[in-house]
């Protein structure tokens, strides 16, 4: 079957192909895109007095300098030479590059410029530079700023892609004089990493976008049939005589909180008070390589956790909010052995707590009762520092240095007779350390290598995993193969035991091959993560014990034909084993195109999918995998996503999906179907509103449904005939239920932007999800399952979440800021009986249940060397 739907696709393909190519277009042109195009070049020149940073341009050393112009259309046609000139021109002198660009237009009533937060565009026009200064077309930096005066940059490389997470201290100027409008920037070179050769060439790249009309240009002419976006850049001349400079900067913050907890307990107040202080500091080692570190380090401003119902064996992954963590990272996101969110995590033992209790009392049944009970068990652990050194040499290496320090963390526990307190570690005293080299090569092509390592105080285990990483591709960057190779290796004892933990060394590797550039791509890979792999101390990996290979091939149509500007469509198959024992895990086939349309500019998504019956060995949390599954029925998808134009102030997104499943033996009726709805709406150029409603609704899904207590009146007639008891208590046969899951998130944002530097944003977030047990069954192994009629205990639990993040920002000064925060949260947990799928009940237990509220402010002030040192006379 998924060969024959394969090969439909495949025709369906060719037919697109063919029906597009204009006729009237010779082949060798067509073939020729497939390539980058050629280099243009513009040469810088240096000045004695540095331009006064006002968005007039009418000094008389810009008209000395040479013009980059007749921009290359990207969106929505590609190729076309700009109808409306911009013209570029490039100084510099011993501190900083000077930009000024003028964007000629039709009107003023052309140019758009809405008002936004920093680093977030909205509707509006942008001008953008783009720099590799090493120009080894990986890597590079942008700038941009909007009509408005928005900044925006960004961080570029084979990793991340574009990283919008970093931040430069930089300045520019915009000015909207008739039909033109003006951007003048200064990029110091303090915000940059250079070499210090006498005479250098730089790759660099302009950019402007013409909102009126969805235009894209670039003044080296980007091909979307090409891979890659930093080799498509042009060059900078003209650059002798730089001298890195002492790059060293201190800013230093203060923050005080206000909390408040209706605790409404004697003797312990409500509200609670705290006053922080701490540093970053950016110190340039040398003209390559820059320490960032984090003094006595302050997240409690970042934005709220999307909090979830989690059904599934596997952890929930958040985003990372915090900036030291996600600013200049992309070297230590090489080979995705880094999820951030573990420096600083939950501390190790936090769910240990109650088996530490003191057991001596006894009830009649002649069950122990603890006689202490949990007074604080801190949910995170707080970092004593952290510091990153990156940079990357002339040659191209990239060195990148993360280190970071927590102390030891303590739940605090209470004898209830005497009122005595006694601490219990939950976290020991840890360092984390990240070391990674990468070499940037010709053709587009790196090879890395990556340690990650966690050592812990004590005789807790200690984790370390070292990756080896590359990719090659051929001089026309039209093929290329990359791959991995991971090791990873703990040693030690599992918290708070003498065991000795169990998966001590594992491995992982990946390879893949395909054709990159040009209309029509393909590629294969294959991959094994061995039972034992286990990156998680430092990295985030969901399951293990798995060998997988895929089959993937694309088409897209570039230029515009019909009623479309572009077309990108793809379809894949895939397969995949336990790697230990080795068994049938999984297998599908999928297919999907995308695309936007001409005069509407109305964009849309659309794929299906198909698998076969599937086994899912982690969902049963029975250990070692492969004896006990979940059956997953054959099944069929489709979802789809439609986009409008944001250019008009009422605006909307759709999504939507559903999954049919074919009967298994007596069990019909599984379908799960999905509804998102997003409008926003544009008042002005200042304030909009975004709202988002997500509905998802799983009808009949059979899944772990928890353990069975062994001593439990309701659980114990049941769990006696599971097959015995585990050590730990548990039954051997796991019990598994056949469930509907409904889930509603709601979610508005209010946006008020008083300036380009000063900005107010509300988000308020409701999630509420149900869980409602039809029946329940016994697993047994390979798959099979007994229904079990009799158990009567009511599993249905309903979990709310609710936040409230106000935030009032202003950047009152390059680089420092005034940040207000209000926060508010609650969420509950409710089982059986109390249990309810009725949306406005949950919104009203929500709005009962006692609320966490925090008010916060912090002040950031940027000190930089370069600026205050005294001036030579």
């Amino acid at each position: 079957m998924y060969r024959s739907l394969l090969i439909c696709w495949l025709i369906c393909l060719a037919g697109l192909a063919h029906a597009q190519t204009p006729a009237a277009t010779p082949p060798a042109t067509q073939l020729n895109l497939a390539k980058p195009a050629p280099k243009r070049q513009l040469q810088a020149i240096r000045i004695s007095t540095a331009p006064k940073m006002d968005g007039v341009l009418d000094e008389a050393v810009w008209q000395t300098a040479p013009v980059a112009t007749d921009f290359y259309e990207l969106e929505p046609t590609p190729g076309p030479i700009e109808k409306h000139k911009t013209e570029v021109r490039v100084l510099y002198d011993d501190a900083a590059l000077y930009i000024g660009a003028v964007m000629h237009d039709v009107s003023a009533d052309s140019i758009l410029h809405q008002l936004s937060e920093r680093d977030d565009f909205g509707n509006t026009d942008f001008f953008g530079v783009f720099i590799d200064t090493y120009n080894d077309h990986l890597n590079g930096y942008d700038f941009l700023v909007s009509s408005g005066g928005v900044q925006r940059d960004a961080r570029i490389s084979p990793t991340n892609g574009e990283d919008g997470a970093w931040n430069a201290v930089w300045e520019s100027r915009t000015v909207i004089s008739g039909t033109d409008w003006v951007a003048e920037l200064r990029i110091p070179f303090s915000a940059i990493r250079f070499s210090s050769a006498a005479e250098q060439v730089w790759g660099i790249n302009f950019a402007r976008q013409r909102r009126s009309s969805r235009q894209q240009f670039f003044w080296n002419e980007i091909r979307p049939q090409v891979d890659g976006f930093v080799n498509q850049w042009g060059e900078l001349t003209g650059l002798r005589n730089l001298k890195p400079p002492l790059r060293l900067s201190l800013t230093p913050y203060v923050s005080t909180y206000l909390n408040h907890y209706p605790y409404n307990v004697a003797g312990q107040r409500n509200a609670s008070t705290s006053f922080n202080g701490g540093a970053d500091v950016k110190w340039g080692i040398n003209e390559s390589f820059t320490l960032d570190a984090t003094l006595v380090p302050d997240f409690g401003q970042v934005q709220s956790d999307n909090q979830v119902l989690n059904l599934s064996p596997f952890e929930v992954q958040y985003n990372e909010n915090r900036g030291f963590f996600t600013e200049g990272t992309e070297l230590f996101n090489k080979g995705g052995l880094f999820y951030s969110r573990r420096v600083g995590a939950q501390p190790i033992g936090f769910y240990d707590v109650n088996n530490q209790l003191r057991q001596s009392a006894k009830d009649r049944a002649g069950n122990q009762h603890p006689v202490e009970f949990v007074v604080q068990n801190p949910g995170i652990t707080r970092l004593l520092n952290a510091t990153k050194v990156s940079g990357r040499t002339a040659s191209g290496l990239g060195v990148g240095i993360f280190n970071a320090v927590s102390n030891n963390v303590y739940a605090t526990v209470q004898d209830s007779t005497s009122g005595t307190r006694r601490d219990v570690l939950t976290q020991p005293f840890t360092n984390y350390n990240i070391v990674v080299l990468d070499q940037s090569l010709k053709n587009n092509s790196y090879v890395s290598l990556v340690n990650t390592n966690v050592t812990r105080a004590g005789s807790t285990y200690d984790a370390n995993v070292t990756g080896g990483l590359f990719r090659f591709a051929n001089k026309a960057n039209s093929y290329a193969v990359d791959g991995r190779l991971v090791y990873s290796r703990r040693r030690g004892q599992a918290f708070g035991t003498t065991d000795q933990i169990n998966d001590q060394d594992g491995y992982k590797y990946y390879l893949n091959f395909g054709k990159i550039s040009g209309k029509f791509t393909w590629s294969v890979d294959h991959g094994i993560e061995s039972h034992t792999y286990n990156p998680n101390d430092l990295g985030l990996l969901f399951a293990n014990n798995s060998i997988s290979q895929s089959a993937n091939v694309g088409y897209s149509i570039y230029q515009p034909f019909w009623k479309l500007n572009r077309l990108n469509s793809y379809a894949g198959i895939n397969y995949s084993l336990l790697e230990q024992p080795r068994l049938y895990q999984d297998a599908g086939f999928y297919a999907g195109l995308n695309t936007t349309f001409s005069k509407s500019f109305l964009s849309l998504r659309f794929n299906v999918d198909a698998s076969p019956v599937t086994h899912d060995y982690f969902d049963p949390r029975r250990a070692p995998l492969g004896r006990y599954y979940v059956r997953k029925p054959g099944n069929f998808g489709l979802n789809g996503y439609f986009s409008s134009d944001y250019r008009k102030k009422f605006a909307w997104d759709f999504g939507y999906g559903a999954r049919f499943f074919a009967a298994d033996g007596e069990r019909t009726g599984r379908y799960t179907y999905t509804i998102n709805l997003g409008p926003r709406y544009r008042v002005n150029d200042k304030l909009s509103f975004v709202y988002s409603l997500g509905f998802n609704h799983i009808i009949k899904q059979i899944g772990f449904a928890g353990e069975l207590g062994r001593t439990d009146s309701l659980d114990a007639p049941t769990a006696r005939h599971f097959g015995g008891f585990l050590a730990d208590g548990r039954t051997v046969d796991p019990l598994v239920g056949r469930r509907d899951v409904a889930t509603i998130t709601n979610t508005a944002t209010a946006t008020y932007t008083f300036t380009n530097r000063m900005s107010f944003n509300i988000r308020l977030r409701h999630y509420v999800s149900n869980v409602h047990y039809r029946d329940y069954a016994q697993l047994h192994p390979d798959g099979l399952e007994t229904p079990e009629p009799a158990y009567q205990r009511n599993r249905d639990n309903t979990f709310n979440a609710f936040n409230i993040d106000g935030v009032y920002s202003w950047w009152f000064a390059p680089g420092s800021q005034i940040s207000v925060v209000w926060k508010n949260a609650s969420a509950s947990f409710f089982q059986a009986n109390q249990a309810t799928p009725l949306y406005f009940d949950n919104l009203s237990n929500t709005i009962n249940t006692p609320h966490n509220n925090n008010v916060s402010i912090k002040l950031l002030y940027y000190l930089d060397y370069l600026a205050l040192r005294p001036r030579r006379g």
